[in-house]
């Protein structure tokens, strides 16, 4: 039976975003390979190791399902370095008003979405960030988002870091807050989780988040968290 290796590698991320943001639902590996992106037989081979560490279960009708949800999502955190997986740009604004500075987001045409200490003061706030983190789809959209937000690269000392992502499934899910996009509360998580600035510490109040919207969607109508 074909494996992965290594089911935090990017590729592989992208069926646990799916699985952890929609616990109550039961896939088939087809539906579950066309959500996140990813070949059928890739996807057979990730969600065998995720059998294998007792994260999944086969029910009826040959489909899948999440069943401890909690465990796969604390150690995808533990195992995710977001200071080292992302490439950062990094930018300053005159803006020093933290909450300001979140706001001009909404006026933003390109894909983005806040992540890290910003995205979370928005989502559960507890640590109010000095600085806002947001993942782009790429060098010519932070270029463009740059000139929209009239941010100017800077080497150091910025107090906006555009990201380019580790892979482009971190954007499954975004949400709008206030009309600022976020990422999911699932990414969010891992992305705090070892943020060094103090990302354990706000990524606590968003699991309980996390868990709360959980309770009444696991399979079979009993939790697990």
């Amino acid at each position: 039976m074909r494996v992965t290796k290594n089911i935090f590698e990017p590729k592989a991320s992208r069926a646990l975003r799916v699985l952890l943001s929609n616990p109550g639902k039961a896939w088939t590996l087809r539906e579950l390979a066309t959500e996140s992106g990813t070949s059928l037989g890739y996807t057979h081979a990730v969600c065998a190791s995720l059998t294998i560490g007792g994260y999944l279960a086969r029910g009826g009708a040959n489909r899948i399902g999440v069943v401890d949800p909690l465990g796969l999502l604390r150690r995808w955190a533990a195992y995710h370095q977001y200071s080292s997986a992302n490439r950062f740009l990094a930018y300053y604004s005159f803006e020093k008003e933290i909450d300001t500075l979140i706001a001009g987001f909404r006026k933003a045409s390109d894909r983005y979405a806040l992540t890290g200490l910003s995205g979370a003061w928005l989502v559960a706030p507890h640590v109010r960030p000095v600085s806002v983190d947001a993942y782009v789809g790429g060098e010519e959209q932070a270029d463009s988002l740059a000139e929209q937000l009239r941010i100017n690269p800077t080497p150091k000392n910025g107090n906006v870091r555009l990201l380019l992502p580790y892979d482009a499934g971190v954007f499954y899910g975004a949400q709008d807050i206030s009309g600022v996009k976020v990422i999911s509360n699932v990414q969010l998580y891992v992305d705090l989780y070892n943020n060094p600035a103090r990302g354990e510490e706000a990524s606590q109040p968003l699991l309980e988040l996390i868990r709360s919207s959980w309770s009444k969607e696991l399979l079979g109508g009993s939790s697990n968290v």
